[in-house]
């Protein structure tokens, strides 16, 4: 019987991955050398995407490149002159769909779920970037089919391959705190535009600078009409769209980076870093299964992200901890002072604080990078001894590529369970929880008021008192439907 290199890479083995550990003694792994023979195609290359082929170059070979931006695609491709080059993701199945055992998605985030979902469905090993989908629905449809097709899935949160993350995680989980109060998580972001009216056209352009400076307003719209037909002659508008609705290009709005701020394309500030600053408190606290979200913003009009908002969710008791209410709050507003006084702790820009009745674990990092265990008046409190936790391989480069070097060892091990980040079981889950906060900032238009609050069915994906809301739309940012030539998910 023919071996393919899928069966291969599913019964080869070599020495440990990193287990559960006390001291934090991760056990050593195979070096790139032994982990070559993967072959990975990469869709999004530039930006983000770039550090995740170079990560995956080393441990694999880079047989593929794709992006929508052809300055971006052949300035990669100087790095990988093998790899074939792909302006549509569709493109690259279809001609290398044998050729290749795994992919990174490093697209913007309304082109993850499409890109990643062809490939979970072809079985390809997937590492997509965070918040790993533009929407709730989507993230649980990545995750069922990850754990339907068998394959190691990881989310681009880098944060979690550090042993502060799981350790400190742990600590929680152990009763470090003791009985958990409430939860606190803030960001600096947006460092990108944000707030109504952002959109343009060569329309709205033409008649704004007619009646500002009508001397010169034919020249600068001729001048305009170039930079965009330049512009178009490199990247693919039509391609970039994807999945969303049309919409007129314009230079520096939305593509490369400032597609973040727009709902149609990105996930605002929480999706761009809850997935970091939040995942420890994920971990720690299990801030699975919402019942309900409700937000207060600076002002948006369904276009773009509000420059500004706080989000309030709240979680029923499990087994093992009782209600919990968590706090988002982003544009460098953070919790209460005299809160973050009460443990003797400055206020950052960005951070996480969990509180529980012995004390709190505060994260000054946006990743879990660290963090210090106080008691009131800032006193240290102590780690509880003998608190195992599973380490990533060991690596003694940076936390990114740490990340992707766990999702390889999985691969190679053929052990999807190695994945911390995993789409079905941690990224998909952690996802999904953040997601539902821009429910609640989308219903939470009007500025400085608080918007209605969104009753949360997470085992059904169904806003339950939807019916009841005057603001329309949200039923989009569950189960979104996309432009033809595209499949719908289905969950």
């Amino acid at each position: 019987m023919k071996t393919t290199r899928r069966d291969f890479l599913k019964t080869a083995t070599v020495a440990g991955a990193g287990f559960m550990v006390g001291a934090g003694n991760a056990h050593k792994i195979a070096r790139a050398s032994a982990l070559q023979s993967i072959a990975v195609a990469c869709f999004g290359v530039g930006g983000k995407g770039g550090g995740d082929v170079s990560n995956a170059a080393a441990y694999g070979k880079i047989v593929a490149l794709c992006d929508v931006d052809k300055n971006t695609l052949n300035g990669q491709a100087a790095n990988f002159p093998d790899a074939k080059k792909y302006v549509d993701f569709r493109d690259v199945f279809a001609e290398m769909g044998d050729k290749f055992d795994a992919m990174t998605c490093s697209t913007t985030d309304h082109m993850h779920t499409a890109i990643s979902a062809m490939g979970l469905k072809a079985k390809k090993h997937c590492y997509t970037q965070k918040p790993l989908t533009r929407t709730i629905g989507e993230a649980r449809y990545l995750g069922n089919l990850a754990k339907a097709a068998g394959v190691c899935t990881q989310m681009g949160n880098q944060g979690s391959s550090l042993d502060t993350v799981r350790r400190g995680a742990a600590q929680v989980r152990a009763g470090v705190l003791g009985e958990l109060k409430e939860v606190h998580v803030w960001t600096n972001r947006p460092v990108w535009p944000q707030g109504p009216n952002r959109d343009m056209t060569l329309e709205k352009f033409s008649k704004q600078i007619r009646e500002e400076d009508p001397d010169i307003a034919e020249d600068e719209i001729a001048e305009k009409e170039e930079q965009i037909k330049k512009a178009l002659e490199v990247l693919d508008w039509k391609l970039w769209l994807g999945t969303a609705p049309y919409r007129e290009y314009w230079p520096g709005v939305y593509h490369s980076f400032s597609w973040r701020g727009w709902w149609d394309f990105g996930s605002g500030s929480l999706g761009d870093m809850a997935c970091h600053t939040a995942n420890l408190p994920y971990a720690a606290c299990e801030l699975k299964n919402p019942t309900s979200v409700v937000a207060e913003s600076s002002g948006h009009d369904y276009n773009s992200f509000p420059a500004s908002s706080r989000i309030w969710y709240e979680f029923p008791a499990n087994d093992w901890r009782g209600p919990l209410p968590y706090t988002w709050y982003d544009s460098k507003q953070t919790p209460p002072k005299e809160l973050l006084a009460k443990y003797g702790i400055d206020p950052t820009d960005s951070g996480a604080l969990i509180v529980g009745e012995k004390g709190v674990l505060f994260s000054p990092n946006d990743y879990g990078g660290s963090y210090e265990l106080k008691a009131e008046g800032g006193a240290e409190l102590p780690e509880l001894p003998g608190v195992e936790f599973r380490a990533a391989p060991e690596y003694d480069g940076d936390f990114d590529r740490r990340n992707q070097l766990e999702w390889f060892t999985a691969m190679w091990e053929g052990k999807p369970e190695l994945c911390w980040s995993s789409f079905s079981d941690r990224g998909g889950p952690l996802t999904e929880t953040i997601l539902l906060g821009n429910l609640a900032v989308w219903a939470a238009a009007e500025p400085g008021k608080r918007g209605e609050k969104i009753e949360w069915d997470a085992e059904k994906l169904v806003v339950k008192n939807l019916a009841s809301l005057k603001t329309p739309g949200v039923a989009e940012l569950v189960r979104p439907k996309y432009q033809p030539g595209y499949d719908n998910i289905e969950v």
